[in-house]
């Protein structure tokens, strides 16, 4: 694949030093150096384009999907990329109950019904959908969906019983009780992020692992793909860079000194706060840096997500009280947190579409974001009227009313926000607290948890295409949905034990996304989502602050071909989609 650099060829050779903040933060690897889906969105974010698939066609109605791969692709161990990596996913990890569960993968059905993979030859293969499915390729370009490129069927077949007979004793050798589990872990598309944490298994980015994340403390090295498929305009082989070396840091403290002193080359997350610009600006000259500009996309700066798939049955009953969850939000006074966390920057909004896009829906952005802890009390008395004798209100079980956002320690905005959101809880007589823990710890209590009561969470998307793709907080989609992680696993699949069949109206919503990802109409799919957005604002699930002003990154004066304006996004993972494989330094 030719790529035309961003600004000029470049040379190779060289690292590119980055870091990765506690033990949790493996997502930025999507960004950095493992955005290589068969379909990716270009670096503006206007459309998509082929990338590890040569070529695709999508019939008229959007039910049949046909991809081309490119003849002599290979895996960095120089082993064939070819269908039989897509049949093997298909058939021993997406549709095999033994196999171990994937992650993310709703986009594969239509209308409910999974689609069907048809293998044509060693390069030609075919999705077929029995209704259309509009939204399959934005699918695979979406960060981190794109499995098909993500399971090597040499390496991984000798974890799998089919293939190995002797798989069961390979795993017990291993400490694990068969084979399964083993496989399981070797794949490592169940979970978020535990695909990186492994150097053995081959891979098609530009670069791979020499020293995975957890196979060392301190640092994380990638290397050059010998066999990676781009070269540049010059014919140069990409990727530029030689290697890529992550620091292993405990906190975002500790990443702002490190870039302040120049030894991280390019970064946004975790230090480009509001908080943090000022003395990001005083430090361009010793930390030989510019800015770049972000333009934020997420739904908003930070958002309330009460559990409403608790464990505990008088909190669970007390979240999911629509009236509950009103209350709270008009015990926000959203502008002081925005004065004092964003500098001024930004205006009180729920989770939302921003203003000025047609989807734009002013009742799902506005109510109940006025400050008004007089009507929220009301609220609240006629829900939980008993107080102690310190004024707090008391449970439907005579307990004090507590809730714990429990929340990553890495998001520095957030833990500035709780400490002024949570004496306001206090006012209206709920004792809030905030628990902060590594993200790898929030991970598990959190997004795969159950006994949690509630959390904070980002991201989502606050226009167009991207909302209609990542609506997590206006329809519990995914994993990302963390307000109802049970719900969401029956969305994706319903037969998972872990997975809880929500309430009527809750399935009627799912059944409306469903409806729109069926479709390949844009004015269709425009109407579908209105709707969605309107039921949203009727459900009130989770609640926010304020939608984001633009943002910030810092990257080294001697970095070539980076973006000065990139969306800031998960789905457009950046900077990944501005394609790293081209950086280099003078």
């Amino acid at each position: 694949m030719i790529i035309t650099p961003t600004d000029r060829p470049g040379v190779q050779g060289g690292t590119w030093n980055h870091a990765l903040v506690g033990g949790g933060s493996l997502s930025m690897l999507i960004r950095y150096q493992s955005y290589e889906p068969l379909v990716r969105f270009t670096p503006d974010w206007t459309g998509i384009e082929p990338n590890v698939a040569e070529s695709y066609e999508i019939n008229e109605d959007s039910t049949v999907y046909t991809f081309k791969l490119r003849e002599g692709h290979k895996w960095s161990d120089g082993q064939p990329y070819t269908t039989e990596d897509i049949r093997f996913w298909y058939e021993d990890i997406f549709t095999d109950p033994e196999g171990g569960s994937t992650n993310g993968q709703s986009f594969w059905q239509a209308d409910g019904v999974l689609g069907t993979l048809e293998v044509v030859d060693e390069t030609t293969f075919r999705v077929v959908f029995t209704s259309p499915n509009g939204f399959f390729a934005q699918g695979l370009a979406w960060a981190n969906q794109d499995q098909l490129t993500r399971a090597p069927a040499h390496y991984l077949k000798q974890f799998h019983i089919r293939y190995n007979p002797e798989a069961n004793a390979l795993a017990q050798a291993q400490g694990f009780e068969g084979w399964g589990a083993l496989f399981a872990r070797e794949h490592g598309l169940a979970e978020d992020n535990v695909h990186f944490q492994n150097s053995k298994r081959p891979t098609l980015n530009p670069w791979m692992f020499t020293s995975a994340p957890g196979e060392d403390t301190e640092r994380a090295i990638a290397v050059r793909n010998p066999y990676y498929f781009k070269v540049d305009t010059a014919g140069t082989q990409l990727p530029y860079f030689d290697r890529v070396v992550y620091q292993m840091v405990a906190d975002p403290e500790v990443l702002l000194l490190k870039t302040l002193q120049g030894e991280i080359d390019m970064m946004d997350q975790y230090i480009a706060t509001p908080t943090n610009k000022p003395v990001l600006f005083d430090g361009q000259e010793s930390g030989d840096y510019h800015f770049y500009t972000l333009r934020e996309t997420a739904a908003n700066v930070m958002v309330f997500c009460l559990n409403l798939n608790h464990t505990d049955e008088v909190k669970n009953t007390l979240f999911n009280t629509l009236e509950f969850r009103q209350a709270l939000s008009l015990a926000i006074n959203r502008q002081d947190l925005i004065d004092a966390v964003f500098v001024g920057q930004g205006a009180p909004a729920q989770p939302s579409i921003i203003e000025g896009d047609p989807l734009y829906n002013e009742r799902l952005a506005q109510q109940f974001t006025e400050y008004d802890p007089v009507r929220a009390n009301e609220m609240l008395d006629a829900i939980v009227p008993e107080r102690d004798s310190a004024g707090y209100r008391l449970d439907p079980a005579g307990r004090r009313l507590s809730i714990i956002f429990e929340i990553d320690q890495t998001r520095t905005t957030f833990v500035d926000m709780f400490e002024l959101a949570l004496p306001m809880f206090e006012a209206v007589g709920v004792a809030a607290q905030m628990r902060t823990m590594d993200r790898s710890l929030w991970e598990t209590r959190v997004r795969n948890g159950r006994d949690f009561d509630a959390s904070a969470h980002q991201f989502g998307a606050n226009s167009g295409i991207a909302a209609m793709l990542d609506p997590r907080y206006f329809v519990p989609f995914s994993s990302n949905s963390i307000y109802a992680p049970g719900w969401a696993l029956y969305f994706t699949t319903p037969d998972n034990p872990d997975a809880i069949e929500p309430p009527q109206a809750i399935k009627e919503q799912m059944d409306r996304y469903r409806a729109l990802l069926a479709t390949g109409d844009p004015a269709e799919q425009q109407a579908r989502m209105a709707e969605i957005l309107d039921v949203a604002a009727d459900q009130f699930l989770v609640f926010g602050v304020s939608l984001p002003a633009d943002g910030y990154g810092v990257v080294k004066n001697n970095m070539v071909n980076t973006m000065d304006v990139m969306p800031n996004s998960f789905g457009w993972p950046t900077p990944g989609p501005s394609r790293p494989e081209q950086f280099f330094k003078t």
